[in-house]
């Protein structure tokens, strides 16, 4: 157990993920953190960005909507908007709402621009994790 650190993803509606695993890698808000076991304590926001996890069986991502990660040296927790594993991506909603956020991009300066980028990134990132399963 010691070459392994607890990871719990929690999003308001249910734990994403709950296991042992061997390294986590995630997009902070200034820059990317490696976490292995016995880790520095330390709080930090999360971008928009995939999460990497590594296990004995290889590595996995997982579609992270920002949010908060602690770090603890045997336990790492996730506190995010949303969260999905890649089997759960509806890949032609995630698809939809890419184009959606590309056209008001494109259409009017009448939009709000920051929603529509966060819009189009949050969608950007589902679709390159739904093709990593």
């Amino acid at each position: 157990m010691a070459n392994k650190i607890r990871l719990d993803i929690v999003t308001p509606d249910r734990m994403v993920y709950s296991e042992d695993v061997n390294m986590v890698i995630a997009r902070a808000t200034d820059g990317d953190l490696g976490i292995l076991p016995g880790h520095a304590p330390l709080i930090a926001g999360l971008e928009i960005w995939p999460l990497r996890i590594m296990n004995d069986e290889g590595e996995q991502q997982l579609s992270l909507c920002g949010g908060f990660i602690e770090v603890r040296p045997q336990k790492i927790t996730v506190l995010a908007s949303c969260a999905e594993l890649p089997e759960e991506i509806d890949v032609k909603r995630a698809e939809a709402a890419r184009e959606r956020a590309e056209s008001r991009l494109k259409a009017s300066s009448d939009i709000d621009v920051h929603r529509a980028e966060v819009a189009l990134k949050r969608a950007m990132m589902r679709l390159r994790v739904a093709e990593k399963k």
